[in-house]
């Protein structure tokens, strides 16, 4: 539990109801969360710093693993980021990377969670699971679509886990190591691995034409 903060009601004049306290008890979570990591959060510890009782708290998500997942919710919405069009498959697939990237360091402070055995098969490792995926798969799909009206490839020549090699291995080596791959490593994935498969199956030599 934090040792700076004290349990008990919130400062005069701010006391909170409905959508206020759920989203100050979770914004209390997320904080509890990142500073003690998931396996020392306590009801005791999220209750001191949002000023409010353990009862409150159990009232609303009586398993510890259901108060983390609606703080992941809650901090980390799962609304996807715009397909980047760029004018080119390479450019579009390193902006498409960054926003995966910038997506999951977001939930790299919790994500030892998926190495707990208490939460596997769980909601909590199921959204985990989602959020490092997304829909980066049609992502993908619709930057080769786009590729081929430009005449740079031919998505129905390209393998699926081709397709979806870029996303997987940034989204991979990110929950393995719990670091964002250096924006070098990104490049070389796109630039030694995905075009060179992309040019082997289905491309017409213009898919690495991006700006380099």
């Amino acid at each position: 539990m934090s040792k700076d903060v004290n349990e008990g009601p919130p400062p005069p004049g701010r006391r909170r109801r409905g959508a206020a306290l759920e989203a100050a008890l979770l914004d209390a979570t997320w904080e509890e969360l990142l500073a003690v990591g998931y396996q020392e959060l306590t009801y005791e510890g999220v209750a001191a710093r949002a000023h409010t009782s353990r009862t409150v708290l159990y009232r609303r998500w009586p398993h510890r693993r259901d108060l983390v997942l609606a703080a992941l919710r809650h901090r980390t919405p799962p609304l996807p980021p715009p397909v980047p069009d760029t004018g080119a498959l390479r450019t579009d697939v390193l902006a498409l990377l960054g926003q995966i990237t910038a997506r999951l360091t977001e939930i790299t402070p919790v994500l030892e969670v998926l190495t707990d055995n208490r939460t596997r098969g769980s909601d909590l490792d199921d959204y985990l699971a989602e959020r490092s995926r997304g829909d980066d798969g049609g992502a993908m799909a619709e930057l080769l679509d786009r590729a081929a009206r430009r005449g740079e490839t031919d998505p129905s020549r390209i393998p699926a886990r081709v397709a979806t090699l870029p996303v997987s291995l940034v989204a991979g080596e990110m929950l393995i190591t719990r670091q964002a791959p250096s924006q070098a490593a990104v490049t070389a994935l796109v630039d030694d691995i995905f075009l060179p498969l992309v040019a082997h199956h289905g491309g017409t030599g213009d898919a690495a034409d991006g700006e380099r």
